[in-house]
């Protein structure tokens, strides 16, 4: 919940400070900060797919919640919280925030836009938020654990090429 708070925190505080004004360069070429309504996924993948990306996501935050019924290991705890959070953030905006921000007119049910505010490399990388990022870095870690033999419940499968 730390991830989905902060993702949410990190949103309200950038669309009252940032919305409708020039990115707010941090480092220059490395950093800024620049609002944008993102209806499709990195790299404007799906835009337009607003529906499918929201259903993906509550398929995920429920995959996630029970998958965590069996959970017996702090490592798969921490990713699958990484992951959720992120999740959650993402899913939050597209169900309540539409295309222009939360209170505006809808433009139809499930079709609401993620807030994206960090920009890394400015026009050579996507805009992104905290919940892509918790979401990025919880794959990472679950493909690592899962990679070493880690599992959900705690155990470990060892085998000679995870040794």
């Amino acid at each position: 919940m730390v991830i989905y708070g902060l993702d949410l925190f990190t949103k309200t505080l950038v669309l009252r400070t940032l919305e409708g004004r020039e990115p707010e360069v941090v480092i220059p070429g490395l950093l800024q900060f620049r609002v944008i309504f993102n209806s499709g996924a990195a790299f404007s993948i799906g835009t337009g797919m607003t529906f499918v990306f929201t259903l993906v996501a509550a398929g995920v935050v429920i995959a996630i919640i029970r998958t965590a019924r069996k959970l017996h290991s702090l490592p798969w705890a921490i990713t699958l919280g990484l992951m959720l959070g992120g999740a959650l953030g993402n899913l939050t905006d597209r169900l309540l925030r539409y295309p222009a921000g939360f209170g505006r007119p809808a433009s139809g049910q499930l079709q609401g836009h993620v807030v994206d505010f960090i920009e890394t490399f400015p026009g050579h990388f996507p805009v992104w938020n905290i919940a892509d990022s918790a979401i990025v870095c919880g794959g990472i870690v679950a493909v690592f654990l899962a990679w070493r033999g880690y599992q959900i419940d705690g155990t470990r499968e060892v085998t000679t090429k995870n040794v």
